[in-house]
């Protein structure tokens, strides 16, 4: 293969003309031809550079309404001639194709016309037919040709040239072919998505391909002896970590990254309600409330489980105010999520330097559609978000006695905060504040042994007279299969049960809330978590 190859004469067909007019520049000042098409050339001679039309090259105007401009052999002979071959040399030569060193392309912006709503005829114009064949020529032959397909490498490509006086090195060529490639499969996979999915409503469609762009390599992964990295979605995404501004502290980890998603999830169930605060620990919440103010919310969000808290994740549903942070600040933590942050509270966390601070302008939809992916051996589960609801309209009194107004409130409390913890989930909530929180149990009995035993011990440090189990809803994310673990419960102190229902037991089950004097009522709808 040849290593250094001159460039002398180079197409240019760009959609995003972003920096494309100092690109032409750069080029026609090193003695490079110029050969374009359309809006592409106009921008360039609108710039001052001259420039050779591709139907000069080919002998054919645009036609179809620019459809047809660049499938000709004339183009594509002169991107896939391998020049050390005699036949090729001598076809190039008895065609007069002229060879083009590089290709610079972007593609019909397809997503982009996606996300705007347009009407499908217009979404079907914007599904790009040339330039993808044009880039897979030259990156076939990266030997001989170079290939630019996103603005963001003007600069590397020119930085070549200075390097190499005007030619390009082959593992520069690879580089750019590799890229290529992976921005052709990434079109086609969001063009393949959009016919399945959105036009023809194929949930699962027989083939599936994910498109991943790397925004950065981590520390590392879960532990020190993993690689990890972090990619976002290559069209239209959900606003959430990777694109909040990141005020201070470290780089993120993985299990940043992981734990602060949950904590992000969970808070984003009251956006626009009254001041919350979520703790999270591993992935699982440790302490969540809401009160009047943030401080307020805080202060019992830590009362839960301040053992828990320390190392903690923070996210919040509102700007932190500087009260809230110095009271953060009274103990370790790693990540602050937030909204916002007024002056005073930015000033509090710039006293603690390893303190990462995250502010992403909002919260997202909880409520939103989408898939979620998990990677077993030999295969990818995929699978609806779990984005279902209940109100108090839903649910179901399935005891003598129904629950009072604000035992109702505390049961929707508890089960809000039960979706986001890991199966098998007990907690325990009363007046807008966690008590207790079991987590990833094998059984549910154990979990609301554990959430009481948290709660007791929470008594015993901050010297309350009776755990905040007393007189609590409790949430289950699945049904009770036995009574064991509702009267675990009771025996704690809860006095309302809020839990999905379907058990072959549930009239056992019932038949003991009724003997305890508990309200509980179903919800028809289970929200395991693994």
């Amino acid at each position: 293969m040849t290593q250094l190859v001159p460039i002398r004469r180079a197409l240019l067909s760009v959609s995003d003309k972003t920096g494309l007019a100092e690109l032409g520049q750069a080029l026609a000042a090193r003695g490079v031809e110029l050969v374009s098409t359309g809006g592409t050339a106009k921008a360039l001679r609108d710039a001052g550079l001259t420039v050779k039309d591709v139907s000069d090259l080919t002998g054919f105007p645009e036609m179809m309404d620019g459809r047809v401009k660049t499938l000709h052999p004339m183009v594509h002979g002169g991107l896939l001639a391998v020049r050390d071959n005699a036949e090729h040399a001598a076809a190039m030569n008895e065609h007069g194709i002229g060879a083009i060193d590089l290709v610079v392309v972007n593609l019909y912006p397809f997503e982009a016309t996606v996300a705007k709503g347009a009407e499908r005829d217009e979404v079907i114009e914007n599904i790009d037919i040339g330039g993808p064949s044009m880039v897979r020529s030259a990156a076939k032959n990266h030997a001989y040709v170079a290939i630019v397909t996103d603005a963001g490498d003007y600069a590397e490509l020119l930085g070549q040239l200075d390097a190499n006086d005007g030619a390009t090195d082959l593992a520069f060529r690879k580089k750019l072919a590799a890229r290529a490639f992976a921005a052709t499969a990434a079109y086609d996979s969001a063009i393949g998505q959009w016919f399945a999915g959105v036009d023809q409503g194929e949930k699962f469609p027989p083939r599936i391909s994910m498109t991943r762009v790397l925004a950065g390599s981590l520390r590392y992964g879960e532990n020190p002896h993993q690689d990890a990295a972090l990619y976002l979605p290559a069209g239209p995404h959900v606003q959430g970590l990777p694109q909040a501004e990141q005020v201070q502290g470290k780089e993120l980890s993985y299990n940043n990254y992981n734990d602060a998603n949950a904590a992000l999830e969970l808070v984003a169930e009251f956006r626009d309600q009254a001041p919350a605060v979520v703790i999270v620990k591993h992935a699982n919440p440790c302490g969540v409330a809401q009160a009047g103010s943030l401080l307020d919310a805080w202060n019992g969000a830590l009362q839960c489980d301040s053992v828990s808290a320390f190392g903690g994740i923070v996210a919040v549903n509102r700007p932190l105010d500087g009260p809230t942070a110095e009271a953060i600040c009274q103990i370790f933590t790693e990540v602050v999520v937030a909204p916002g942050a007024d002056e005073a509270a930015r000033a509090v966390f710039a006293r603690k330097k390893n303190l990462r601070l995250l502010l992403t302008q909002g919260l997202p939809d909880p409520r939103r559609a989408g898939q979620v992916l998990a990677l077993i051996a030999g295969g990818i589960l995929v699978q609806d978000r779990d984005n279902g609801a209940i109100n108090a309209a839903d649910l179901k009194v399935v005891t003598q006695r129904a629950p009072t107004e604000q035992e109702l409130k505390d049961c929707l409390f508890a089960w809000t905060v039960a979706r986001h913890v890991k199966s098998n989930a007990i907690v325990y909530a009363k007046d807008g504040v966690t008590a207790g929180i079991g987590a990833g149990q094998m059984n549910r009995r154990d979990s609301s042994r554990i959430a009481a035993m948290k709660a007791a011990e929470a008594a015993q440090t901050y010297g309350w007279a009776t755990p905040r189990t007393m007189g609590s809803a409790v949430a289950s994310d699945a049904f009770f299969p036995f009574a064991d673990g509702l009267l675990a419960a009771a025996e704690a102190g809860a006095t309302a049960v809020i839990q999905p229902g379907g058990s072959i037991r549930d009239d056992e089950v019932i038949k003991a809330a009724d003997d305890a004097g508990l309200a509980m009522v179903f919800t028809g709808m289970r929200h395991f978590r693994h």
